[in-house]
């Protein structure tokens, strides 16, 4: 490895200097030795290398290294990153390469914010040749990777750069992937009625747009009932009421699992336990959350939600109930003592029949 790079140094003419180091890489990758991996790039990082060079193979190593297994991979792009980071101003494009190939790679182990922390990582803002619709892919991406995890609070911040290109936006997958991903942070907020409000909207997309905008059928149903489920979980008020009534009227609604509850819930009839029990089997955690929240404030309910560790505790009222029992003890033992005396002293005790 050492006489390899020294050889590479050596060669005076450029293009065989790069052939040189090329030829590095592949035994590299064919071996698969890590280590030999990060020597490479200590050296290319090094003052031995100029910069011109080092780019364009750190460029292919992070472009060809893909043969390798996936925690090798990521075990070289993380060092790559951390070698390149005192001078990350000259090697933007390297830095850019690594990041979206650890993503993609923690995207396909469905670790979602790892995924996302890469893509946030960059700097979109430098040198990096990249437009504004590119830009706008990205942060919609970071931020439904982000709500993968139920992040909202992470997901928002690039929502939040997202509407400031989504207006200039001629794609109109992205802008429907960006609305999509504005409603799951406004239902993560808690924020019901808004958030039904986004997903009828999208809902009806297919009402618009003819073309293929990346969502199908039952993607477009299930965006239906994602209105449905937050106009019910929405608090009492005149908005929610008009927001029921739209919903019942849309012929499209009569075809969801959800609808027997849409049509009480707006016509004001009693819910059976067995309907109850099965729209809280469709709630997802944070819409369960906020019931249970609200039935506490309420009173209807006694106990306290532990939102680090997403636990609900329940008092137990077994103590109060013991406490009442002995209490109706106490009265009939004190009404007994009463009688007991009055008989004594020979009072008449009238007994209805």
């Amino acid at each position: 490895m050492e006489g390899a790079l020294a050889a590479a140094v050596s060669t005076s003419d450029q293009k065989q200097k790069i052939e040189h180091y090329k030829a590095i890489i592949s035994s590299i990758l064919t071996s698969g030795d890590i280590n030999q991996a990060k020597r490479l790039i200590d050296h290319l990082v090094s003052d031995d290398v100029n910069l011109f060079v080092s780019r364009q193979l750190l460029q292919i190593l992070a472009k060809e290294f893909v043969s390798l297994h996936p925690d090798a991979q990521k075990d070289i792009a993380h060092y790559a990153l951390a070698q390149i980071q005192p001078r990350v101003v000259s090697f933007e494009d390297q830095v850019l390469a690594f990041r979206e190939k650890l993503a993609m790679l923690y995207e396909s182990e469905k670790q979602w914010s790892k995924a996302a922390q890469m893509l946030s990582g960059i700097d979109w803002d430098s040198g990096i040749r990249i437009d504004d619709a590119e830009k706008l892919s990205k942060c919609v991406k970071i931020a439904s990777l982000y709500l993968e995890d139920d992040d909202a609070f992470s997901a928002e911040s690039f929502i939040n750069k997202a509407s400031f290109l989504v207006g200039n936006s001629t794609h109109e997958a992205v802008s429907l992937k960006y609305k999509m991903c504005y409603a799951r942070i406004l239902d993560l907020k808690r924020k019901f009625l808004e958030a039904a409000l986004r997903y009828y909207d999208i809902s009806q997309i297919e009402k618009y747009h003819s073309s293929d905008q990346g969502v199908d059928a039952d993607g477009l149903e299930q965006t239906l009932s994602a209105a449905v489920t937050c106009t019910i979980l929405a608090a009492a008020g005149p908005q929610r009421s008009r927001v029921l009534a739209t919903l019942y009227k849309d012929e499209r609604c009569t075809k969801l699992k959800i609808y027997p509850i849409l049509q009480k819930v707006y016509l004001e009839r009693i819910l059976r336990k067995p309907e109850i029990d099965a729209f809280a089997d469709e709630l997802k955690p944070h819409q369960a959350e906020k019931i249970a929240s609200r039935m506490i404030y309420e009173d209807r309910m006694r106990g306290s939600i532990d939102q680090v560790e997403a636990i609900i505790h329940f008092e137990d009222d077994t103590e109060e109930l013991q406490l009442w029992d002995q209490q109706i003890v106490g009265l009939c033992q004190a009404l007994n003592d009463i009688l007991d005396s009055m008989a004594r002293k020979g009072i008449s005790i009238p007994v209805s029949s």
